[in-house]
């Protein structure tokens, strides 16, 4: 098997040197003994079905300690109320387990985010600058040192990439957060979190960073049982480093297979850390804006608004599958048209033996295409362009940086939005005086796209939850709850 030693580096491989070449030679991997049928596997390999049963019942077993589940976990098939569930090999029975979250300190975060962030995973905030993803690590570092459940009641390690770390706005949530706050005000409350217990380190480039996170992290996690890591933000080295050269060059495609490499360590080895130490891994990733075909013209549609008589040449957004089905006749020349039986001036010979020039190549299926598959892990353009009326993550466009292979790498992903306010018109006193929008504010969504916890939020911004940026951190916004609640007090006024 070609990825066994990938996926489970320790899995016992000398106790099945028998079975492993003839499934290797067969091109089985890991995917297939989890999802195929004995028989099926028994049929393709020509093996005892009782050694390919034994194979794949060591497997799962190996990959439900790798991803710390236990053998003494209850088993149901019922929904609770404290847990998760998820399906067994054979899909017969269904895995209760209770996750550990670490709180937002906000009630309504918490519960669209399933209690707040996972234990034992890597979690990933992805988003546009400005919508608020460094309030909400800031605010995860001080609800680190809470006792459960809204914390783990151990220090935290914020390893930056940008930024050093922002004690002043940590002083000021501690001092305007309304649950920090309530703390120093009640005597039987648990300790008041403290600067002191958040170790916080800058990695300015890609080989420090590489260091750090490999020799020192792993000493300062042990030593000190920190309950969650912090990286903000995990793309801006690996964009610095790896995206040079034009497009199209081989030098450009050799950066992007180390960099695919690069990241799959990097993932492996944070899963490793939150897995070992019981801690919660938590990255900041950025945004670019997404190109894509708009399904019904050709024509490509981006964050940015495009005239109407100006349109860009259709970029094919294909996955390799959908490209390996398209494939070029052996009998057709590329660049040169193949002649066909009405060419003047051809034996008679020729012409019968001619063959006729093939159909044009459909279309590729709209499940292969990358538009369609992206939407269940980006966390834009869920409707787009499938809704006649697309919400706003579809009018702005984005995808999370460092690609797929990267979304590969994470359990969970939350992403951030934002959209402008603007106020009324006002006439600017200048030359030409004309009137123009002013920018209000700011509205902002948080959504989870996927995790092991909790179910996603589905398409658009339909089971997304509102916040504001305050003083104290996030909070929360109920407009349907302010608007009821502005219209009953109306209504009683009207009757007074």
């Amino acid at each position: 098997m070609t990825d066994l030693s990938r996926v489970l580096p320790d899995f016992p491989i000398g106790r099945y040197a028998n079975l492993l070449p003839t499934i290797e030679k067969h091109g089985l991997t890991t995917a297939d003994l989890l999802t195929l049928q004995v028989p099926d596997i028994g049929r393709r390999t020509q093996l005892p079905l009782l050694d390919i049963k034994r194979l794949c019942a060591a497997v799962l077993g190996a990959l439900h300690a790798d991803l710390g589940v236990s053998d003494n976990q209850q088993w149901s098939s019922h929904d609770t109320e404290s847990g998760t569930e998820g399906l067994t090999h054979t899909g017969t029975q269904l895995l209760v387990t209770p996750f550990r979250t670490i709180s937002t300190l906000d009630d309504d975060l918490d519960r669209a985010l399933g209690g707040g962030v996972p234990v034992d995973y890597v979690t990933e905030i992805t988003g546009e600058s400005g919508a608020g993803k460094t309030q909400l690590l800031l605010t995860l570092l001080l609800a680190c040192q809470l006792p459960p459940p809204r914390g783990l009641g151990r220090p935290a390690l914020y390893v930056s990439t940008e930024a050093p770390l922002s004690t002043r706005r940590l002083a000021q949530l501690l001092a305007h957060n309304p649950y920090l706050r309530s703390l120093t005000e009640d005597e039987d409350a648990p300790p008041k979190p403290s600067l002191d217990n958040i170790v916080g380190t800058v990695t300015p480039d890609l080989e420090s960073q590489d260091h750090i996170l490999t020799y020192q992290v792993p000493v300062e996690v042990a030593r000190r049982n920190v309950g969650l890591l912090v990286l903000d933000s995990v793309a801006a080295n690996y964009r610095a480093e790896f995206e040079r050269g034009g497009l199209g060059s081989s030098g450009n495609n050799k950066n992007l297979a180390a960099r695919s490499h690069e990241l799959t360590r990097l993932g492996r080895h944070l899963h490793e850390l939150a897995r070992k130490h019981n801690l919660a891994v938590v990255v900041a990733n950025q945004v670019a804006d997404r190109f894509t075909g708009s399904g019904l013209n050709g024509t490509l549609k981006s964050s940015a608004s495009i005239p109407q008589p100006f349109s860009l040449p259709r970029v094919s957004q294909e996955s390799p599958l959908a490209r390996r089905s398209k494939t070029l006749p052996l009998h057709i020349t590329p660049g040169i048209d193949p002649p066909s039986s009405d060419t003047p001036n051809l034996p008679s010979s020729l012409r019968s033996s001619m063959p006729e020039p093939p159909p044009e190549d459909p279309p590729a299926p709209p499940a292969l295409l990358l538009d369609h598959q992206q939407r269940w892990f980006t966390g834009w353009g869920d409707e787009y362009p499938y809704s006649p009326n697309p919400s706003i993550s579809d009018q702005n466009l984005k995808t999370p940086s460092l690609g797929l292979v990267w979304s590969t790498q994470i359990a969970s992903r939350i992403s951030l939005y934002k959209r402008p306010v603007y106020g009324p018109k006002e006439v600017l006193e200048d030359q030409d005086g004309e009137s123009t929008t002013t920018l209000r504010n700011w509205r902002r969504w948080m959504k989870v796209v996927f995790a092991p916890h909790v179910p996603g939020g589905g398409p658009g911004l339909g089971g997304a939850v509102e916040f504001e940026v305050t003083m104290g951190g996030l909070r929360g916004v109920d407009r349907k709850g302010k608007a009821k609640k502005n219209k009953e007090n109306k209504k009683v006024d009207d009757e007074e």
